[in-house]
């Protein structure tokens, strides 16, 4: 599958309302970014609202466009598996689709964080080599972690707003459950 045409690959989440629900809500995930020569954990808040797409098979629901994508690869991950340390061979999106990852940053006292398959499983990678120092990252789970792993094209790293520093907490992912919980 190659991705490397100037369509953008984009993440869908259902909206189940009318095509203005979209409007306003922005998408936050965890970054694992290069801050003063370390890896570091920042939430980010993407600067491109979700929009309601106008073809009929998805309407009602809303995309974050995410932006073009090069050489997508899906990884399979044993169960309580060490990755070891390492850096981000690329600026990269990673969609946890199942099980557990948790990454840590040595000499930070903070617990890292935990990301859980599925629709929270969606973090960005831009702790490339030179830039910081490695991040650990083990899969602890009782199963397999699979995953998408979607470099982004000539190295691009989405247009964003810091959040703050260390990862997005579960309040500030929910930006999106927002789009399917105002129909209620």
């Amino acid at each position: 599958m190659d991705f490397r045409n100037d369509s953008a690959f984009f993440l869908g989440a259902t909206c189940l309302l009318a095509a203005t629900c979209a409007s306003a809500v922005q998408l936050n995930i965890t970054a694992v970014t290069a801050t003063n020569g370390k890896s570091a954990l920042e939430c980010w808040q993407l600067d491109a609202p979700f929009i309601a797409p106008k073809t009929v098979d998805i309407s009602g629901s809303a995309i974050a466009k995410l932006g073009a994508a090069d050489n997508v690869d899906f990884s399979i991950i044993p169960p309580n598996f060490d990755g070891g340390l390492h850096n981000a061979p690329l600026n990269q999106w990673v969609m946890i689709t199942a099980g557990l990852t948790r990454i840590t940053i040595p000499g930070d006292d903070s617990d890292g964080v935990y990301i859980q398959g599925r629709q929270f499983g969606l973090i960005f990678a831009a702790d490339t080599a030179g830039l910081g120092e490695w991040r650990y990252t083990t899969y602890p789970g009782n199963t397999e972690t699979t995953a998408l792993v979607i470099p982004t094209q000539n190295g691009s790293i989405p247009d964003h707003q810091v959040v703050r520093s260390g990862p997005c907490q579960m309040t500030e992912t929910l930006g999106f459950k927002a789009l399917a919980g105002a129909s209620s």
